[in-house]
């Protein structure tokens, strides 16, 4: 039986974020002309549409847990807001870069950017195949397990990394390289949130230390 909350729930949220990154493109670029723009939505938000009705009949509680983004770690609330205004002025930036012809990349960084954002993309939807207590929040689900196989036998953050591709290559795709040495900021604020995740995972998910000790790497083999 279909969960309508559910549905609708994901559905608002979907049309929310839809919204809010249109007006954040759209309204600096002071038209809807912005053909990176969208290019950028259809990369982002066609893939998202269709992992999230996936993602709905198979694992419904999954998305319960993807949809909530209330963070009760004070370090997190912190690392939200940090998030939050980079996104806001990284978009915005986009859209003047457009507005007044700042800078233009080459096509070949564009299409490179592209494919590059839509490979991390597929990262992302493996993570999420792979690990179904996957939250937005840090948090320990009940009857969580320690997943070790498939990309979390790699790094332990497989998608921190997948995100980090995902972002890095959105400012590219846009067209502004404003937007990415804003977004240069992203892998720092990572950082600080592993930092806290981990000492979470320790202390409440059994099994998490010994996992520690099995893959080594947190974000990229052989490297961090």
């Amino acid at each position: 039986m279909m969960n309508t909350k559910l549905f609708f729930q994901a559905l608002s949220k979907f049309i929310f974020g839809l919204i809010i990154i249109c007006m954040l493109l759209f309204i600096p670029a002071g038209t809807i002309d912005y053909q990176n723009g969208w290019l950028f939505i259809a990369l982002l938000f066609i893939p998202m549409f269709i992992a999230g009705i996936i993602i709905f009949f198979k694992s419904p509680e999954l998305l319960k847990r993807r949809l909530n983004a209330k963070e009760e770690q004070d370090e997190q609330k912190i690392v939200l807001l940090a998030s939050g205004i980079m996104f806001i002025l990284a978009f915005a930036l986009a859209g003047l870069n457009f507005r007044f012809g700042w800078h233009k990349l080459p096509t070949a960084v564009i299409i490179m950017a592209s494919i590059i954002f839509l490979l991390a993309y597929i990262m992302y939807g493996e993570v999420l195949r792979e690990n179904e207590y996957l939250s937005r929040t840090v948090e320990v689900s009940d009857n969580q397990k320690v997943v070790d196989t498939g990309l979390y036998g790699l790094v332990r953050h497989p998608m921190y990394t997948s995100t980090i591709f995902l972002f890095l290559s959105m400012p590219l795709v846009l067209n502004s390289i404003f937007s990415f040495i804003v977004m240069l900021v992203y892998p720092i604020i990572i950082i600080f949130r592993i930092r806290n995740e981990e000492e979470v995972l320790e202390n409440e998910l059994i099994g998490y230390k010994e996992y520690k000790e099995k893959v080594k790497y947190k974000l990229i083999p052989y490297i961090w």
